[in-house]
């Protein structure tokens, strides 16, 4: 792999309200396909390989950024919130003083979100990185901020929970590539508008 892409979905409802956006499925806001059409001069030449996440907020971005022809790959959902699903930091803490998803982690919820610890989304952002390092040429992902966060801490050889060192805003882009054959990031959290 020459090269990865990163984009981060554009912005929703939840994401725009700071409420925690794991497996629920939201739309973009007019805003985040605006955000979403912002990327396309990053799709110039094709990709070898892109990969999306299953949430239509992550479909929709890569489609109105022009990465048309993708695979739907369910590792690159966003990370299991279980319990805190839809819930705020401020709204947590207010039970738990001083919560830090990276630190703390999350609660149980329901069937439909039981909840992941950090290295439950390690061993997903794993294998994507896997799959990226077996291609030939350049790659794309679309999925979401702390599933990114993770991933490149994993592509860095650092412990997932460093991913918090890594803030990334929805709209945005990042790249992944190597210096001297190893590593490192190219560019993160990198605006387009």
């Amino acid at each position: 792999m020459n090269e990865m892409l990163l984009l981060r979905h554009g912005e929703t409802e939840w994401s725009k309200a700071g409420r925690h956006t794991g497996r629920t499925d939201l739309p973009l806001t007019e805003h985040g396909e605006e955000q979403a059409r912002a990327l396309a001069p990053l799709i110039k030449e094709p990709f070898d390989l892109v990969l999306v996440s299953p949430a239509q907020r992550a479909r929709r971005t890569a489609e109105l950024a022009g990465l048309t022809e993708y695979e739907v790959d369910p590792d690159l959902w966003e990370w299991d919130y279980g319990g805190y699903e839809g819930i705020t930091t401020a709204t947590i803490r207010e039970t738990r003083p001083g919560w830090y998803l990276w630190r703390d982690g999350v609660i149980p919820g329901d069937a439909e979100h039981p909840g992941e610890s950090a290295s439950e989304v390690a061993v997903r952002a794993d294998r994507v990185i896997a799959r990226a390092r077996a291609v030939q040429g350049r790659v794309a992902l679309v999925a979401h901020g702390h599933f990114l966060r993770v991933l490149a801490a994993r592509w860095l050889g650092l412990a997932p929970e460093d991913g918090r060192l890594l803030r990334l805003d929805t709209g945005t882009y990042s790249r992944l590539g190597y210096e001297h054959d190893e590593p490192v990031l190219l560019a993160w959290n990198a605006p387009v508008t």
